[in-house]
């Protein structure tokens, strides 16, 4: 359940951004951005306030590897959005959301970070 959660969305592409803040709101959460650049993601990371991040795991043409580092030694939970179907390590191991996004895998995947 990620109702009443504050989600940050990192992806670079506003049309995509766009609809998967409109899912988290259908599902009571609280999305926070988006932010599309890796400057911009890595201030919103250091500035904290929300709860889990799905990560876009290209941001124009950048790897997101320095934001999920930072994710990372903040304990925050990400889920990783990749058209690629996987990343490298030491990122392999987190939760990964193929694009294009499925709504009910993405909240899945959220869900998951906050059950007792």
């Amino acid at each position: 359940m990620i109702q009443g959660k504050r989600i940050l969305v990192v992806e670079d592409e506003f049309i995509v951004a766009a609809m998967l803040c409109d899912t988290l709101e259908d599902e009571g959460a609280v999305p926070v951005g988006p932010v599309g650049r890796l400057g911009e993601a890595l201030d919103a990371v250091a500035a904290g306030g929300f709860d889990a991040v799905v990560l876009d795991w290209n941001l124009a043409g950048e790897p997101s590897l320095p934001i999920a580092a930072a994710l990372a030694e903040r304990g925050i939970p990400f889920v990783i959005a990749t058209g690629y179907g996987s990343v490298e390590a030491p990122f392999n191991d987190r939760p990964i959301l193929g694009k294009p996004y499925i709504s009910g895998q993405l909240i899945a995947k959220l869900s998951a970070f906050f059950q007792a």
